[in-house]
């Protein structure tokens, strides 16, 4: 799992993410990587199981480097569940990548309808909402290696297939350019803007 995010700068930045950003973080793609773990596990799969990836320990799923660098981003990243497509077929496959972007999705939604019902603003759940609908979405784009690209492989129809399988060496380029290279950025940041708009008329 990837992290997208896009925090301003400030005096006090790198203190405010680590005692609010981080942990909400680490809550995120530990939910969004059990997920995965979890799904693949009821379909028969038993290698995550083994990795010890079937969990909701953050430190089952947490990449050092990938934490470092969601602190001076914009992108960070958790370890991937290891999983054995011969054990979930191909929409076995579909479902265990469509499961993490779900789980941040439902994260988002219930941080949402919290804050909906909250007397005050609570800027950790604000966090959480827009952290985790981020993840939902940036993990949901057709680039290797997101889940969205895992997406496309199992729902594309086989003859189309190999043209597919071309790109995935250029995956991590296209990923990085899309999100360091001037207005990248502020084109998922517009995505995820409709989405949060769509979400605030849905939750009541």
């Amino acid at each position: 799992m990837f992290g997208f995010v896009n925090f301003s700068a400030g005096p006090h930045s790198l203190l405010l993410q680590l005692a609010v950003v981080l942990p909400v973080f680490l809550l995120s793609i530990t939910f969004h990587e059990f997920a995965h773990a979890a799904t693949a596990s009821a379909l028969g799969d038993p290698t995550p199981g083994r990795a010890g990836r079937v969990t909701l320990n953050p430190l089952a799923h947490l990449d050092v480097l990938g934490t470092f660098m969601i602190l001076f981003g914009p992108i960070g990243w958790a370890k991937p569940v290891p999983i054995d497509e011969r054990y979930l077929g191909r929409w076995g496959t579909v479902l265990v990548s469509f499961a993490g972007p779900l789980a941040n999705f439902g994260l988002a939604v219930a941080a949402l309808w919290i804050l909906k019902h909250a007397a005050a603003p609570v800027r950790p759940l604000e966090l959480a909402f827009e952290l985790n609908l981020t993840l939902a979405v940036f993990n949901l784009l057709p680039i290797p290696p997101l889940d969205g690209s895992q997406l496309v492989r199992g729902l594309l129809p086989q003859r189309w297939r190999p043209g597919y399988y071309q790109l995935l060496p250029y995956g991590i380029v296209i990923l990085l350019a899309l999100v360091w290279l001037p207005g990248g950025g502020a084109l998922i940041g517009h995505v995820i803007d409709a989405a949060a708009r769509w979400l605030d008329r849905l939750i009541p």
